[in-house]
């Protein structure tokens, strides 16, 4: 008989329904009408009933079946009893069907540090910017992000009636990532995908330095790498230190899954073990291709601004 699947293929099939139990979720909480918006800092820093319920059933759906797993969220909550509707039990069977690459055969459940961002894009899920949302779950072993899911709660939500509403991409290194067409930024072309809400004189001196053709603004992590994977902009850059590891961690594994590269704005790997710190303080550059070229145009004034 078959050998039962590697548990990291388990925790990507898992964590594939859950990301679409939270996607329920955050379109019910909309749908409902009382956001439940709440400042965390008073630095456009907010979370809503959305994040908040997302999170706790998130994290409570994967610590139910992988109790040894280490689970860090975006929102400090209480651990008050999660109520039943919230828990997701359910799992992706194509995942189960791809074979785990040999590296990660072996991983042990406390080996793993699931990074969860339940919420990618709040203010702009407050503003009605539907599609900037997404929902990131990325696991990480050896401090190293091998593995992502992205879903898109509000993706189609502009194509009318009958459209289906919603997308999961998932990916896993050495595997390929799925649920999206692949696609290059137009040869040539220097689109750069950046902030929307946290934009600064730094933000903007960067960007005018590498000189591009266009610049997209748009809110959440993951919805920027979307727009590199689907070849909409042709790199990623945030000379700033808003970003945290959640925000990173799934988005980085599904570029990475596909031969893209992201790193902070010196170039260093991002860490995701569990006792490393939350932010990335050095900023982002992300690219699908061509990492190389934006990299060097980075001006020295930005690096020496961003500390990592």
């Amino acid at each position: 008989r078959m050998s039962s699947p590697a548990l990291l293929m388990r925790v990507v099939a898992s964590a594939y329904s859950v990301a679409e139990k939270a996607a329920t979720i955050v379109r019910n909480v909309m749908a409902a009408g009382d956001l439940g918006i709440v400042d965390k800092t008073g630095d456009n820093d907010l979370q809503t009933k959305a994040d908040r319920l997302v999170q706790m059933s998130i994290c409570a759906s994967l610590a139910q079946k992988f109790p040894k797993v280490t689970i860090i969220g975006e929102e400090e909550l209480s651990t008050e009893e999660v109520t039943e509707e919230l828990i997701e039990d359910g799992h992706c069977e194509e995942i189960l069907k791809k074979t785990c690459p040999a590296q990660y055969a072996g991983i042990k459940e406390e080996e793993l540090v699931i990074w969860v961002d339940p919420l990618d894009g709040t203010k702009e899920y407050t503003e009605g910017l539907l599609d900037h949302v997404t929902v990131l779950i990325g696991i990480a072993y050896e401090g190293k992000a091998i593995a992502g899911v992205i879903n898109q709660p509000y993706y189609n939500y502009e194509a009318g009636a009958g459209a289906v509403l919603g997308r999961t991409i998932w990916g896993v290194l050495g595997i390929g990532a799925f649920g999206f067409q692949l696609t290059e930024a137009p040869a040539g072309k220097h689109i750069v995908v950046t902030t929307r809400s946290h934009s600064s004189t730094l933000v903007n001196d960067c960007i005018s330095a590498l000189n591009p053709d266009s610049v997209i603004r748009v809110g959440g992590a993951g919805n920027k790498i979307i727009q590199l994977i689907e070849g909409k902009a042709s790199a990623y850059v945030f000379a700033s230190p808003g970003c945290k590891k959640w925000d990173t961690c799934a988005p980085e594994a599904i570029l990475h899954a596909v031969g893209g590269k992201i790193t902070d704005i010196h170039g260093n790997s991002f860490q995701y073990n569990k006792e490393v710190k939350h932010m990335n303080s050095a900023g982002v550059l992300a690219t699908l291709r061509n990492y190389d070229y934006y990299a060097s145009r980075i001006p020295n004034t930005v690096k020496q601004s961003l500390v990592p």
